[in-house]
């Protein structure tokens, strides 16, 4: 199936970024670029708004990559590392990405979701039956097969690794 991209659309981006951290690491050992992924989602059209949810740790070593997150015009919504007894960590940002979603879904034509997690199939339905185009990028390797097939396009990382990861200086 062919979608159309125009440059008239209204388009926001919702970056899973553990989601796309994880998964450069373990395929690639390599980081993402999220400027070219960013740059790609929007193909020329109206970004509204793009967000990347991320996660703070306790040492905070991560503030000089939410900065450039943020340079790159992404806004940043942080979430603490929760850690429980036992020595189990999470942060799962599933819920805040589809509630955001929902209420930007109004806003815009298009909802771009830069992650392979099977928990977004449902919010797919729901934004396609809401009359919204989805797109999905992620690694093809690691995403969700049903979501791929759920999404109005999916692009996979994994066919531009190059272009999609940031190596790492010698």
């Amino acid at each position: 199936m062919t979608i159309i991209k125009h440059k008239e659309q209204r388009v926001a981006v919702l970056i899973d970024v553990q989601n796309m951290y994880y998964s450069g690491k373990k395929i690639y050992r390599a980081k993402v670029n999220f400027g070219e992924i960013l740059k790609t989602a929007t193909a020329s059209r109206k970004l509204i708004r793009a967000i990347a949810y991320v996660v703070k740790t306790e040492k905070g070593l991560e503030r000089p990559f939410f900065e450039a997150l943020e340079h790159l015009g992404i806004e940043t919504k942080v979430k603490e590392l929760q850690e429980y007894v036992g020595g189990l960590k999470k942060a799962d940002w599933d819920v805040g990405i589809t509630i955001d979603a929902i209420r930007l879904a109004s806003l815009v034509d298009v909802i771009v979701l830069v992650s392979g997690d099977g928990d977004f199939i449902p919010l797919v339905e729901y934004l396609k039956n809401q009359g919204r185009q989805v797109e999905v990028i992620a690694f093809g390797k690691s995403a969700s097969s049903r979501l791929k097939e759920m999404a109005d396009d999916f692009l996979d990382l994994s066919e531009s690794p190059t272009k999609y990861l940031i190596k790492k200086r010698v």
